[in-house]
This record gives C-alpha cells, sequence and structure tokens, in this order.
C-alpha cells in the first residue's frame, strides 16, 4: 500500500442514522452534566450564604481581639510613659523622651503637654511643635476630664498634615492631680498600626474597614474603597445599627451588587470593624464543588473520545508525520519537509513550510550578523551600556561598564543593583519601576561602587526598545561623572563662600536668610540676626600689613564658628564686617550668644614686630518680628545696634527689639 493511503472513515461517509447517534450521544451527555450542575448550583446556595455569612463572623471577631491587643499594648507603653514623667518639667521630659526611642515600635510620634495644654515635648522633634496649644481639641477636654485613656477622633496633624489618631493617658503629678496628657500618634495614612491591617485578606475577596462610631472611615483600603462610598452614601439601617453598638453579620445591595457584611465593635477606641464579601465570591467554594463533577464528566469525554478516534484516527496519520518531522527541522536533524501523501492540502502546506523555512535560516543568519555587528559597536564604545530583557533582567554588560564597576560579564540585575549607594537604591528602584511601567525614560544621577569600594558618581540614562507595538527589552547606559559632579560641588561652594575665611560670603548669607524669613512667615519659627564689625581694626592693617590683617579675620572667623552652634550660620559680608543668623533661637538666647562672641573676639590677638594686637566687637542683634515684611528692615535693625555698640564706648552688646522707630 503506498504511503500516503487511508482507511478511516470521514464524517462525509457516514449515514444518516449513524450520524443521529452520535449527535444524540453528544447532546445526552451534554443534557445530563447540566442538569447535575443545575441541581448541586441550587442545592449549595443557601448553605453557602450560611456559611460564609458565619464565617465571615468569625473573621470580624479575632480582628477586634487584635485591634483590642494592639491597643492594650500601647496603652500600657503610655501610661508606663506617664509615670515616669511625673512631676518632670519641660526639657527633662524631652531628655526622658530621647531615651525612650523604643515607643516609636508602637507609634509614629509621641507628643507631651502640660495641665494648660501647651506642649512641652516630642518624639520624633518636629521643629515648631513643642509649644502647641491643644487645649482647644476634643482629646485634651476629654482626657483632663476623666482619669481613662482614650483615642481620639480622626484628625489632621498641624505640623505634619496627616490624618491621625491619638492615644492618650492623663499626666497626673506626684500629688495625684492633672498635670497634662501623654498621647501617641497614630498614622492611619502611612503608619505601621494601620498598614499591616491592610495585608490581611481573609478568603476569597474579604476585606476589612475600620470606622469611628460617628460613621468616619478611619481605614478603607483602596480594594473596597467602592463598597465603603456605597455604604456611607446609602446607609443601610443595619449599617446605623452597627454605629449604635450592635454586633452581627448581615447582608447589603450596594449599588446592585451584593455584599456580606460582618460588624464587631472595638470598644476601647469607639471602633466598627466591618469585614466585607462580595457575595459572588460564595462561588468560590462551591467550584471545587463543580470541579469534582469533572471526574464525571471526564469518564463521558473519554467514550467519545474513543468513539471520535475510531471515526478519524487514521485520518490524522499524515498529520502526526508532518509533525514529526516539523520537529525534525526544529532540532536540525533534517532540513526540509519530505511528505509523500494523497492528500492536496498537505503536499501545499509542506511547500509552503519548506519555503518558510529557507526564508527563516536566512533571516536567522541576518540576524546573527547583525548581532555580531552590535557587540562589536558596544564592545568599543567607551560609555557603559547595559542591555536588559522586557522584565528588566540584566542580559549584557559591555566591557567599559564591567571595567568602570568591576563587575563580570555575567553579572546578574541584583549585582547591579547592589553597586548602587545605599541611599540612593531604593529612590532610585521606585523611579525604575514608575519609569518603565509609564513607558518613560529613565534619568538620574546618583552614587555606586566600583569593585573596591570607591564611591563614583554616575548618570544612568534607560529607556524601554518597541517594536511592532511590543517592548523588545531595556537599552541603558551608564557614565562616570565623578570629576565633572566635583567640580560642580566646588563651584558652588565657592560661589558661596569667602576663600580668605572659609565663612559664607554675602551671597550665600542672602540666601540662608530667606530661607529663615520664610521659615518665620509660614511655621513662625524664631530666628535672630547679628551684626558687627571689628573695632580697632585699622592699625593692624596699617602697621603690620594686610597679610597680618588677613591673619587675624581668620582667627576671628575660627573662633566664631568654635562659639557658634552647629545649625548657626556665620558669614563674612566684607573687610572686617562679619553677620550671623541663629535659626530657630529666641532673642534670650541670641543674647547669651552674642555675649560669649563678645568675649571670645577679645581674646584674639595677631603679633608683629614685637607688638601684640587684640580687636573687640560692637555687636548689634535683634530677632525676626511678626511685622517684619522682608529681610532689609531686619538688616537694617542690627546695622543700627551695632552703631549704637560703637557709640557706646564699643566691645559691647546691644539688642535691637524692634518697638522703637
Amino acid at each position: 500500500m503506498p504511503q500516503g493511503s487511508t482507511r478511516g472513515v470521514p464524517w462525509r461517509r457516514l449515514n444518516t442514522l449513524q450520524k443521529r447517534l452520535l449527535v444524540g450521544l453528544v447532546m445526552t451527555w451534554l443534557v445530563i452534566v447540566g442538569l447535575l450542575l443545575f441541581v448541586a448550583w441550587v442545592s449549595g446556595q443557601r448553605l453557602l450564604h450560611e456559611a460564609n455569612l458565619s464565617h465571615l463572623g468569625y473573621q470580624a471577631e479575632i480582628l477586634s481581639r487584635e485591634l483590642r491587643d494592639r491597643l492594650n499594648l500601647r496603652f500600657t507603653a503610655l501610661e508606663r510613659l506617664s509615670s515616669q514623667l511625673a512631676g518632670v518639667p519641660g526639657e527633662e521630659a524631652s531628655l526622658l523622651l530621647q531615651h525612650n526611642p523604643s515607643l516609636l515600635a508602637y507609634f509614629e510620634g509621641i507628643i507631651v503637654s502640660n495641665a494648660d495644654g501647651e506642649l512641652i515635648a516630642d518624639l520624633p522633634e518636629v521643629p515648631g511643635r513643642v509649644g502647641f496649644d491643644v487645649s482647644d481639641t476634643e482629646y485634651f477636654d476629654m482626657v483632663s476630664n476623666s482619669p481613662w485613656p482614650y483615642v481620639s477622633r480622626p484628625f489632621f496633624g498641624r505640623t505634619s498634615h496627616q490624618p491621625l489618631v491619638m492615644l492618650l493617658v492623663p499626666r497626673l503629678n506626684d500629688q495625684g492631680e492633672f498635670d497634662g496628657v501623654v498621647g501617641g500618634l497614630l498614622n492611619f495614612a502611612h503608619g505601621q498600626f494601620f498598614n499591616s491591617i491592610s495585608s490581611l485578606t481573609f478568603e476569597h475577596s474579604g476585606h476589612v474597614a475600620i470606622f469611628t462610631t460617628a460613621g468616619e472611615p478611619l481605614f478603607v483600603p483602596g480594594s473596597i474603597s467602592r463598597f465603603v462610598g456605597s455604604l456611607q452614601r446609602l446607609d443601610p439601617p443595619d449599617f446605623q445599627l452597627a454605629l449604635d453598638g450592635w454586633q452581627g453579620e448581615t447582608l447589603h445591595e450596594l449599588d446592585g451588587e451584593a455584599v456580606l457584611v460582618g460588624y464587631r465593635q472595638v470598644w476601647e477606641a469607639g471602633w466598627v470593624v466591618a469585614m466585607t464579601m462580595p457575595r459572588e465570591s460564595m462561588l468560590a467554594p462551591f467550584e471545587s464543588f463543580l470541579e469534582r463533577l469533572w471526574w464525571t464528566w471526564l469518564v463521558v469525554a473519554l467514550v467519545l473520545l474513543v468513539v471520535i478516534r475510531w471515526l478519524v484516527g487514521h485520518q490524522l496519520k499524515p498529520l502526526h508525520r508532518l509533525e514529526r518531522q516539523i520537529g525534525e527541522i526544529g532540532s536540525g536533524a533534517r532540513h526540509q519537509l519530505a511528505l509523500s501523501t494523497s492528500l492536496r492540502e498537505l503536499t501545499q502546506i509542506s511547500r509552503a513550510f519548506n519555503g518558510l523555512e529557507q526564508e527563516r535560516k536566512k533571516a536567522l543568519q541576518h540576524s546573527k550578523n547583525r548581532e555580531v555587528f552590535l557587540d562589536a559597536v558596544l564592545g568599543s564604545t567607551p560609555v557603559g551600556m547595559f542591555v536588559a530583557d522586557q522584565k528588566g533582567d540584566l542580559i549584557y554588560l559591555n566591557p567599559a561598564l564591567s571595567t568602570m564597576l568591576g563587575l563580570r560579564a555575567d553579572a546578574s540585575t541584583h549585582d547591579l543593583w547592589q553597586r548602587i549607594h545605599e541611599n540612593d537604591r531604593e529612590d532610585a528602584r521606585d523611579m525604575w519601576r514608575h519609569a518603565m511601567n509609564q513607558g518613560n525614560e529613565f534619568l538620574r544621577q546618583l552614587r555606586m561602587r566600583d569593585a573596591k569600594g570607591a564611591l563614583l558618581w554616575v548618570e544612568i540614562h534607560a529607556s524601554r526598545v518597541q517594536g511592532d507595538g511590543d517592548s523588545l527589552g531595556i537599552v541603558g547606559t551608564i557614565k562616570d561623572i565623578t570629576e565633572r559632579q566635583q567640580q560642580e560641588a566646588l563651584q558652588r561652594w565657592e560661589a558661596e563662600h569667602d576663600p580668605l575665611t572659609g565663612l559664607l560670603n554675602r551671597r550665600g548669607y542672602q540666601r540662608r536668610l530667606e530661607d529663615a524669613m520664610a521659615d518665620f512667615t509660614k511655621l513662625g519659627t524664631p530666628s535672630a540676626v547679628i551684626f558687627f564689625d571689628l573695632d580697632r581694626f585699622k592699625p593692624v592693617n596699617d602697621e603690620g600689613g594686610h597679610a597680618l590683617g588677613d591673619e587675624l579675620l581668620r582667627r576671628v572667623a575660627q573662633v566664631l564658628v568654635w562659639e557658634v552652634r552647629r545649625s548657626d550660620h556665620v558669614a563674612r559680608q566684607g573687610g572686617d564686617e562679619f553677620g550671623l543668623l541663629l535659626p530657630s533661637c529666641t532673642l534670650s538666647q541670641a543674647v547669651t550668644i552674642a555675649e560669649s562672641l563678645r568675649v571670645a573676639i577679645s581674646q584674639v590677638s595677631v603679633s608683629h614686630e614685637g607688638k601684640e594686637y587684640f580687636v573687640t566687637a560692637s555687636i548689634g542683634l535683634t530677632a525676626f518680628n511678626e511685622g517684619d515684611e522682608d529681610l532689609d528692615s531686619i538688616l537694617a535693625r542690627a546695622d543700627a545696634a551695632s552703631y549704637d555698640a560703637k557709640k557706646q564706648g564699643r566691645d559691647k552688646v546691644v539688642v535691637h527689639d524692634g518697638d522703637a522707630s
């Protein structure tokens, strides 16, 4: 018999009775399976509904207990801190907080107030928070009139502008009288207390939301925000009952979608836990039941397959030979199809496939030639280059990049990320993900380390390569810009510093004054300004020469830097004139600093030809006042105060408080 002959019976050769019988068998099987599925669906609906309500309530109870345990743990920590703060004044309270950093494992921040509601200490220290008056807040009113711990209503922080709740306990003095409050801040947008809840997904599509008893949403994951919005807008009766203290499970119709909800109370905080699950998620367990019906369907399907195989099995033999030969071509064991068959369609397919295979080989060879060419180009360029696949996994490093960072040619993506400076790594990773997800270019300057640990400044530029609407991969360059970065840093420093003394020059001093003025305008941060020139400096220049005068100016500059705080800014404005900016400094503190400067400057001296030269300072001092609209008025007051110090006999500190005309 010829190789292409067949003995199979195609569908067109079956008689009418055989066709009807085959179709009848298939239809009967489909009807039986459909009836079984329908019966199972109807009988399981009610059972699933009741079981899911019970399970949802159980999950809500577990979560409410977990929240109560967390709150009690934090209240215990606050009460222990309150007992330590009994009778402790504000400055010692701040020191005590600094020695208790472990509290930040429970809270985003700690505040301590006195009996009048004024904040006297905080942790971590936030500029401007100490001194706030919270006596008008609802939580201070509650705690000052009750000896019990209290959880505040949601509010926005005055300094952080973040959504917060506060856990508070009263602070008592040694006589047991109310002496203020101790509060722990919980950020329900980004804090760890609530973020750990956001990762909880209870079976299927169940999620949790938390409300206050006033109906305010306290914690709402994005995945159920639409349910919560509908719940507040439609205001079903069971929701109101839950806000009034009811606990139980119910079914809500929210914008045409059935949602199962289990309510539980967190009495210590006045919160309501709402565990939600779309009703359609009930079908998930039922799908397991339907899976078991699969085996029944499989048995019937196998019977049908045997029948169908008997009818058309022999017709597939040429196709099997075609498949085998295509596999041999793919493995390289065959160069073209050699299929002998009487089926004209398969003969045409064989010829078409052989033609396509020849074209594929030509294209493959062309692609290999281009790859060799591109490898030569990338290998010879002095700029570091890398190639990654669509997922961002590194597949190629050119020699310039391997040499720059000391990486092997087969280095992984992890190896490259580990060379990025630890302080730049997370920001760079976030920017990379955002740029790649949005299809934008990634361009960033950051620090990396080479194989020896030396720090390099590099510029990374990467983008996706698009084909016919699809991403082919990622190509990027890494340039070493260390020398350029160092030169720019030196230029920035020289632009704002005096070359003789190393202090700020007039330009750098002016910029920091403007920053302090902006902080004062927005936050009310107190700052003070000092201006002075040196008394009896001219004889030093005249008798000893400018070199001696320069040496004296350098010594005065060193004394100024030693005497002021690290946060203060010292500037040489020209000649023997000096200016100081004391940020976050009250006028009384500034007077103390100015007096120490005056004494220190009076002890500075230089010698020339056996003669020792001393100078003094006529210091003018002023502070930022509420009526100040610009820096000129502040600097004018400091200059006038310095002039008054000279008129009063020099070597003095004169304060201009801004009240005088």
